[in-house]
This record gives C-alpha cells, structure tokens and sequence, in this order.
C-alpha cells in the first residue's frame, strides 16, 4: 500500500506541524511494528523540514543504538549520560541545545551539526524505550513549537 505525506507549503511551522501530526498518527496507527513506523516518521519529517539528520535510537542494555533515520551517516552506539541523546535519556526528558559546541560532552557525529533537540520516548512503565534526536545544520534552530509538536509525534509510538 502506498502512502502519501501531504505538506503544507508554508513558512510557519506550527501550521507545517498541525497538518503533519493527524496524517503521520494516521499512518502509524495501525502498523504495529516500531521500527517501520519510526522509518515513516522520519521520512515524513525530512521531507516536511529539510532537518539536517533525524532519527532514532533504541535503548539496547546500557546503550543506545541507532534505529532508523534519514540523513548522513551517524554515530551507532551511545551510552548512557553521554553527549545530548544520553543525556535526555539519563534524564527522562526533552534537551534542546542552541549550539552544540556549548553542551559539554557533546558528541559530534557529524561536524556540521550545529543545534540539536533529543526527545526520549517513555513506556507506560516509565522507562525510557527510544530517543528521537533530530540535528540541524544551523545555530538555534529549535524552539517550544519544534519541543511540543515533536513530543506529540514521540508519543505516537510509546
């Protein structure tokens, strides 16, 4: 079955977001397998925002590993604590990071990342499953819509 992602031509993201979120809950509602609905989730954020580098990774053990993303080759393990996504997963909670090169301990997976948001995805247990890191390529790129919106996305599949 085909599907299709419809995006809003805009230059207001919230408005990008809101028609995005129903039709990617549409397309991941019914599919029970996370890791196709994580590669349609990314695919359809790529194509809606043109971020730099989105993607998941698993909580595997005491590591996280890479799951699946669009963008340029990334790092594959990270432990726990260590650069942005360790730490939001450590920390149970969203990090958003205006420029990378002032967050002690970041990871560069790719020199030009240069702002970052991590959200982790909780399971009904309270235990972090995932994290969802997107990158950027520019300073600040991230804000509270990019924060509330992703976070609605990032429940979807917890």
């Amino acid at each position: 079955m085909a599907e299709e992602i419809i995006i809003k031509v805009t230059d207001k993201k919230t408005e990008k977001y809101r028609s995005l979120l129903p039709q990617i809950e549409a397309l991941v509602k019914n599919e029970p397998n996370m890791t196709a609905n994580m590669a349609n989730m990314t695919a359809a954020l790529k194509e809606a925002f043109n971020f730099f580098w989105i993607g998941f990774y698993f909580v595997d053990d005491n590591t996280l590993v890479l799951g699946p993303f669009q963008g340029p080759i990334a790092c594959t393990r990270i432990g726990l604590g260590k650069g942005v996504c360790g730490t939001a997963w450590a920390d149970k909670q969203t990090v958003m990071v205006p420029n990378v090169d002032d967050f002690s301990g970041h990871i560069a997976c790719n020199s030009n990342s240069k702002s970052e948001i991590v959200l982790p995805g909780i399971d009904a247990n309270g235990q972090v499953i995932f994290v969802l890191d997107v990158d950027s390529d520019k300073l600040n790129d991230f804000d509270e819509i990019d924060k509330l919106y992703l976070e609605k996305l990032v429940g979807l599949l917890t």
